[in-house]
């Protein structure tokens, strides 16, 4: 079971390797960190490293196996989080299925996420702003090579637009419209966008356990 107590890791670098191979995410998480004193890195300089099946039940299940095979296959500290989109509407789906929403090969990840949100505007054509309403929850994972995992969460309130917007971010962004703002996440300036959403959220919250691990 994962560690919520203030039990402290025992850290012997400071380097720690975002558990993903999405280039827009890796991004997104290091410009979150980057005031941090330690290395960021993702899995991918990591030749190797299998992909992680996330068949979980919830994010939570996701985001701490991710972490924690990362973190015994490199030796290192690992973060992971797993994120999706849930929409009142559709009964929260499409949840912990976001990524996979809408089944299908594609030739690369944008391919997939036009997919996904194509299908979910489908799904929610004819319904009214006031019952769009939606929000991208997070959850992050810490973990060390022994296994020991500690969890953050973070959620972000908004709605779905009736039309993508924006060329920024990447898989639902384009149509979700956070809480006090009338453009989508994909809109947005990266740095408004990184200081609301879910991820930030839960990176956020994560930052005292990062900070204890790596004894900063």
């Amino acid at each position: 079971m994962p560690e919520r107590s203030d039990a402290r890791m025992d850290a012997k670098t400071q380097r720690l390797v975002l558990a993903t191979k999405n280039p827009g995410k890796v991004l997104e998480l290091k410009e979150i960190l980057r005031h941090l004193p330690i290395e960021v890195v993702a899995c991918s300089d990591y030749p190797g490293i299998p992909d992680v099946v996330e068949d979980g039940e919830t994010f939570e299940e996701n985001a701490i196996k991710k972490a924690q095979a990362v973190a015994r296959a490199t030796g290192e500290i690992a973060l992971a989080d797993d994120s999706g989109l849930e929409v009142d509407a559709l009964g929260g789906r499409p949840g912990v299925h976001s990524a996979r929403f809408r089944e299908g090969v594609y030739s690369s990840g944008s391919e997939r996420d036009k997919a996904n949100y194509e299908k979910l505007l489908s799904l929610l054509e004819g319904v009214e702003e006031a019952k769009r309403t939606a929000r991208f929850r997070c959850v992050v994972a810490l973990s060390d090579p022994s296994g020991r995992t500690r969890l953050a969460e973070g959620v972000c309130e908004g709605r779905i637009a009736f039309a993508p917007l924006g060329s920024g971010g990447f898989g639902y962004d384009p149509v979700f419209i956070p809480s006090g703002h009338s453009k989508t996440f994909a809109a947005l300036p990266q740095d408004v966008k990184n200081a609301m959403s879910h991820r930030a959220l839960a990176l956020k919250a994560a930052i005292p356990h990062i900070k204890e691990v790596f004894r900063l």
